[in-house]
């Protein structure tokens, strides 16, 4: 006998057809006391308080795979204090913005001020708020907050052996080429949820990534214009402290590790004569093996495909560089200049971020727009045909797939 009632409490008819609620459709009951604050906060400071709602939007036809959905973590404009988390739903096909706020309206000041980085480990969903020096920690999948760890000036995780590795600037946000105060990886315990131990590495460090018992952290020494950091700091995760420093190039941020023993490392130059460059350093010989010249300002590393997307300015020609490339890590050839082959990439205005479904090999980019209204996310198949395109939070950026796959081991 069919159990009908399960069919209408957990899926909505579309087109003829039942497919699942998207995971925040349901009306949320809330507590009297937690609208008794709202309604405090509402009336104490009327003209700063604004409540969002999620909103949903149909884009796609349901698939169902071993990977649920993903979280895309928008920025904000720095200042601004909007950042905001969306929410993309695979077996219903839904695209839902601003999810933190209805699963947390009782939090002031929403998410905080430029979403920097964002994870799942375990049953929690991470998300790095950078200049509200702040790690939020969320229940993966009702987003509703468990705990906050403060970091200041915060802005990368990684996860390994039940702990969490949070990169951090340390200092303010201050342009200073004389810039003292040097960055350091805090050590957190994901039980707890308190820091345990810190490793003070180069300057203004960025991503890190986790390979055979060593921390490679990216330092960019960003604050420190012209005076650009050019290191990759080696952190020995037993003993949590600081064995070498590896030369690499300027202004150092993104940094990947693949299934061959690489580390693919991004330079992001110095907007003037030294563009932007990929270099592969092989973890195992420990030495710098290879340099690609090619463009890159955000990546994503999907089997032996690096996918690469760049805005990148100028200021000699005060003009912004545009490109979508594909590094074959086995090889390390540069297999695709533009892996958009439909011609869709005109309507991107800023390229800010990719990602790649690790499963359909769907890709998906970001687009900023103009860093200080509703950006966009665009979405292609393993052939860079576009499948459709949705409107998201201000500077969509960093994104983390909910599922039985890689980003939660």
């Amino acid at each position: 006998m069919k159990r009908i009632h399960n069919k209408s409490n957990n899926f909505v008819q579309r087109d003829g057809s039942f497919v699942r609620k998207s995971r925040f459709s349901y009306k949320r009951t809330v507590p009297l006391y937690e609208m008794l604050v709202v309604l405090l906060l509402l009336t104490g400071c009327r003209e700063e308080v604004t409540i969002f709602l999620p909103e949903h939007v149909s884009v796609a036809q349901p698939e169902f795979t071993d990977i649920e959905g993903f979280y895309l973590l928008c920025e904000g404009n720095m200042g601004w204090n909007k950042a905001t988390l969306d929410y993309y739903d695979y077996g219903s096909g839904d695209y839902i913005r601003n999810i933190f706020s209805y699963a947390n309206p009782t939090v002031p000041k929403e998410m905080g001020d430029v979403g920097n980085d964002i994870g799942i480990y375990g049953s929690n969903l991470y998300c790095v708020i950078n200049c509200s020096n702040k790690v939020d920690v969320l229940d993966k999948y009702t987003c509703r907050k468990k705990a906050q760890i403060d970091i200041p000036n915060c802005r990368f995780i990684r996860f390994y052996g039940g702990y969490a590795y949070v990169t951090s600037y340390a200092g303010p946000v201050q342009i200073n080429p004389n810039y003292e105060q040097r960055g350091y990886v805090a050590k957190i315990d994901t039980v707890t949820m308190q820091v345990v131990d810190t490793c003070l590495v180069g300057f203004q460090p960025d991503e890190l990534e986790i390979v055979d018992g060593k921390i490679y952290v990216a330092n960019s020494g960003g604050y420190m214009v012209p005076n650009y950091e050019n290191t990759v700091s080696v952190i020995d995760l037993a003993s949590f402290k600081e064995e070498r420093r590896i030369p690499i190039a300027i202004n150092l941020s993104w940094v990947k590790g693949d299934s061959h023993g690489m580390l693919w490392i991004a330079s992001r130059g110095d907007y003037y004569t030294r563009q932007s460059k990929v270099y592969a350093y092989d973890t195992r010989k420990q030495q710098l093996v290879d340099s690609i010249d090619c463009r890159v300002s955000n990546m994503w590393l999907d089997g032996d495909s690096l996918y690469l997307v760049s805005t990148e300015w100028s200021y000699v020609s005060m003009n912004n560089a545009f490109s979508y490339a594909i590094i074959n890590t086995q090889t390390h050839e540069k297999v695709s200049d533009n892996f958009i082959t439909d011609g869709t990439d005109k309507d991107i205005v800023i390229p800010y971020a990719v990602a790649v479904n690790p499963i359909t090999k769907d890709i998906y980019v970001t687009d900023a727009k103009d860093y200080v209204s509703p950006g966009r996310l665009f979405c292609f198949d393993r052939y860079g045909v576009k499948k459709w395109d949705v409107r998201t939070g201000d500077i969509p950026a960093h994104f983390a797939f909910l599922g039985t796959n890689i980003n939660e081991h």
